[in-house]
């Protein structure tokens, strides 16, 4: 799916596009993101092509007593960490490589749009990060992906896909997911105030739409580092983190990682769990390379992040690669 190329257009995507909701706030604050991944970045489109993420984090103290009871009988949870409530909704899209196939051919990803809100506790302390979301969704027509890519399409003039009508059926999903990250190896170099640290991650997803465990490290490099844990991205990819230090004046760095993940199950590859349905045999490894650059004001974030992602499925044609753009604010 290509994005739009002129200032309307975007305004036309994002209001037609659902959006999600998720992060962590400062003490007494909300943190609002935006996240928009495609592979107009890379300038393709196929495989994932568009993923689209509206995040809201509140404090914890906003939230009702029961949720409090209950991160307090977490075994994560720590009397030191700050509590986030977490809320999201958003939408992802995905196609073949030939959009004019009629039938598509059955070698290739098939058509699958999924469509889900999330909610979940973040924890957060000054060594680390858990996040433990729940995840509720819809795969097929109700996703309104096939909706979307047509109105985007209708805007930016290139033909769209034609094979919706063979996408996944519909199908309810739910995903509970676990990620922790942590900071270390904060290490100055040379003179003027430039740092690195190094962010190993660990997690897993259970569910009908992804179930894997996952496992890799971001590192940053800037003068005068901000304490986070690197710019958010969408699912399956590692999902990072909307919080960021607020400081007068601008600051940035810029990171690389690896995200490694052991694939049990990939619905928008192995096809709907309960009726028949296009599907290709999934890869049981999968590998995300991603580099980027972070830039920070007081009361906001912008990063860019380029993704280099392993083959997903025995019968694709090489690597994929894709970009996503993140906006986080302090409310």
């Amino acid at each position: 799916m290509s994005l739009p190329r002129c200032p309307h257009a975007l305004i036309l995507y994002l209001l037609l596009t659902p959006l999600v909701l998720a992060s962590h706030p400062p003490e007494s604050q909300g943190i609002l993101v935006l996240d928009i991944e495609n592979d107009w970045f890379a300038g393709t489109d196929r495989h994932y092509t568009s993923g689209l993420r509206l995040t809201r984090v509140r404090p914890a103290d906003a939230g009702p007593p029961w949720l409090l009871e209950l991160a307090e009988s977490l075994p994560m949870y720590s009397d030191e960490a700050r509590l986030g409530i977490t809320t999201a909704i958003g939408q992802n899209v995905y196609t073949p490589v030939n959009p004019k196939a009629l039938p598509p051919d059955p070698q290739d990803r098939p058509y699958a749009g999924w469509l889900y809100g999330t909610a979940g506790l973040d924890m957060l302390s000054e060594r680390y990060l858990d996040r433990l979301h729940l995840t509720l969704g819809v795969v097929g027509p109700a996703s309104l992906a096939d909706r979307t890519q047509r109105a985007i399409h209708a805007v930016t003039g290139p033909e769209w896909p034609r094979g919706w009508d063979y996408q996944l059926g519909n199908e309810a999903t739910l995903m509970l997911s676990y990620e922790r990250q942590w900071r270390a190896l904060e290490q100055g170099i040379g003179q003027g105030g430039w740092e690195t640290d190094l962010t190993p991650h660990a997690g897993f997803s259970i569910g009908t739409p992804f179930s894997f465990i996952n496992g890799g490290f971001m590192i940053r490099v800037g003068k005068d580092l901000p304490m986070d844990y690197g710019p958010p991205r969408i699912q399956p990819g590692l999902t990072g983190s909307g919080l960021f230090e607020s400081r007068p004046g601008r600051h940035s760095y810029g990171f690389v990682g690896i995200d490694l993940r052991l694939v049990g199950l990939d619905l928008f590859l192995d096809g709907n769990t309960w009726r028949d349905s296009p599907g290709v045999h999934r890869e049981r490894q999968v590998g995300d390379l991603y580099l980027g650059l972070a830039l920070g004001f007081e009361h906001l974030r912008v990063s860019y992040t380029h993704v280099l992602r392993s083959q997903e499925f025995r019968t694709q044609d090489g690597r994929q690669s894709f970009g996503a753009l993140s906006f986080s604010w302090i409310q």
